[in-house]
């Protein structure tokens, strides 16, 4: 008789808030599917818990652990290692905790922009494409080099901080092959035409604030633009509602989700979980 076991390996995410985070809904539901004895647990860290957050995780055992906003920077000081992605872009949305050489030994990792990629590319191939992206946080800065390095002629950053959004759109054009720009965000803000993809990568019309949307001058958008949103929770928001009815192609944030999911699953656990599953999860939640 095989030896039962009651101690679940462990993984989750760190963030606020974390109540509104669909992530564990999905991840335990793969973790059935793959009958691995892993469970995923969210948890509601203000930043200036952040610390103990990451050596409670140590101390218990955990796996490895995600981070969202507003984490993806400041966890970096607590880590020992980052991987190439993660260091070029400067934020981490993943941690893989290692112990096979005995002492923990923590990587940050950032899948936040290959999974927007891999969302993205069955809608339309970034190479060629002038991007313009809302924000200049850790996703968008993720989503920007990913976006980058598979093949967008230019990436403009737009963003209220222009200390903020100029750092983005200078990483973008000193080390990958796309141009950066950088362009301040004015009131109703004009799309520059020729925006063959624009990407809201801001929290805005994340639940429960989701009758806010991005200040963006939706006319001046191209019809035959593709328009993504980052926010998961609802997955249709109102930007998205406007740029359907601008004769945009949209794409929601589940995509997204579920692709970087499967990412850090393969991280924590070496193996290749359901995406199907995961989307049927996520449509299940959200009554799609």
């Amino acid at each position: 008789m095989a030896t039962q076991t009651f101690c679940a390996e462990l993984t989750g995410s760190f963030s606020t808030s974390a109540a509104q985070n669909p992530t564990v809904a999905i991840m335990e539901a793969a973790f059935a599917d793959a009958d691995l004895d892993y469970r995923y647990i969210n948890c509601e860290v203000p930043p200036a818990d952040l610390a103990g957050a990451v050596h409670g995780a140590v101390a218990m055992g955990w796996r490895g652990f995600n981070c969202s906003i507003p984490h993806k920077v400041a966890v970096i000081e607590h880590l020992d290692a980052l991987a190439q992605s993660a260091e070029i872009i400067g934020a981490v949305n993943t941690v893989v905790i290692d112990r096979s050489s005995g002492a923990p030994r923590l990587t940050g990792e950032n899948t936040d922009g290959q999974g927007f990629v891999a969302s993205l590319r069955p809608v339309r191939d970034p190479s060629g494409q002038h991007v313009v992206i809302l924000g200049a946080g850790g996703a968008a800065r993720a989503i920007a080099v990913e976006t980058a390095l598979a093949g967008a002629l230019s990436i403009t950053i737009v963003n209220r901080t222009p200390e903020r959004g100029e750092a983005v759109a200078d990483l973008i054009d000193t080390r990958t092959p796309a141009a950066g720009r950088y362009l301040p965000w004015t009131p109703h803000l004009h799309v520059p035409h020729g925006t063959g993809i624009l990407i809201n990568a801001t929290s805005i019309g994340f639940h429960p604030a989701e009758d806010q949307t991005p200040d963006v001058d939706m006319s001046t958008v191209d019809p035959g633009a593709v328009v993504a949103d980052v926010v998961v929770n609802p997955p249709e928001t109102g930007f998205l509602r406007a740029a359907a009815a601008q004769g945009c192609t949209t794409l929601d944030g589940l995509g997204m989700l579920v692709n970087q999911a499967l990412i850090n699953a393969r991280l924590w656990t070496g193996r290749d979980l359901s995406g199907a599953v995961m989307r049927r999860e996520l449509e299940s939640i959200f009554g799609l």
